[in-house]
């Protein structure tokens, strides 16, 4: 007690109780001269690793004294081993059923990893390998061909700069053309042109009469048709027209129906 020893275990044996069964009773004796009450405890606790469990009493004082044939109520204190222990049991809980999951994962993996599965496995990692290999081939050929047309690149960048510099200079030279006064000038044009061409189709003017005016259509239908006979008897009877007798011989009067059948005058 407080350090102190003060007795001694004599007995440990089990509760005859039945409603007890199981438990255990300690028997100890110790010195006359201390005095505590039935309201103090006895714990159970072991002073280091190595050694023994001990007895120690939490003494109280209120109450009833405790005398000779007494129960006190006991307690058991946890060393050190006791609260590993009592620590690493839900750990060993968990660890063994960590294990049973893993075993069976890696008896899935056994199964789905048999031997035509693994030599598929080995032919796709090939295969890969293959791939890179070409990846490789196609990117330095890719590098090869953009270095050998890098000279090619930039004469086509310095043509789109002057093809740009010409572009800009087109139209400059648009922007400060009066082009204002060039469609205003076209406008106009177009407006005498629609003007003249409504005078003559209205009949205004020679070119309008001449156009529009059936009358003049028709003589001139005439006319030509006169001078068509006309250049007709000439070829056919030229001494009609040219006589150079010198007796006076009389000319040949016009015959139309002759003329008109291409005969000369007889």
């Amino acid at each position: 007690m407080n350090g102190l020893k003060v007795g001694q275990v004599d007995d440990i044996d089990f509760i005859d109780t039945p409603e007890k069964r199981g438990q255990l009773v300690v028997k100890f004796s110790m010195d006359n001269d201390i005095e505590f009450s039935k309201s103090s405890i006895v714990k159970i606790y072991s002073p280091n690793p190595l050694s023994g469990s001990n007895l120690a009493i939490i003494p109280s004082y209120d109450g009833e004294h405790a005398v000779s044939g007494d129960y006190l109520k006991g307690e058991i204190e946890s060393s050190l081993f006791t609260s590993i222990g009592e620590k690493l049991d839900p750990i060993q809980t968990k660890m063994e059923n960590v294990i049973v999951s893993a075993d069976t994962l890696f008896q899935r993996i056994n199964n789905v990893l048999d031997k035509k599965t693994s030599e598929s496995i080995k032919r796709s990692v090939k295969g890969l390998e293959l791939t890179i290999i070409y990846i490789r081939k196609t990117l330095g050929s890719v590098n090869t061909m953009l270095d050998s047309s890098s000279v090619s690149f930039k004469e086509t960048l310095e043509n789109t700069k002057l093809i740009t510099g010409n572009l800009t200079k087109i139209t400059d030279t648009l922007a400060n053309s009066n082009i204002g006064d060039i469609m205003r000038k076209a406008e106009m044009t177009l407006t005498s042109v629609n003007s003249l061409l409504d005078g003559i189709d209205k009949g205004k003017g020679s070119i309008g009469k001449f156009v529009n005016d059936d009358a003049m259509y028709t003589n001139l239908t005439n006319v030509s048709k006169e001078l068509e006979e006309l250049l007709r008897e000439m070829k056919l009877n030229p001494k009609r027209f040219v006589h150079f007798s010198l007796f006076g011989k009389r000319a040949k009067s016009y015959n139309a129906e002759n003329n008109k059948n291409n005969q000369t005058n007889k």
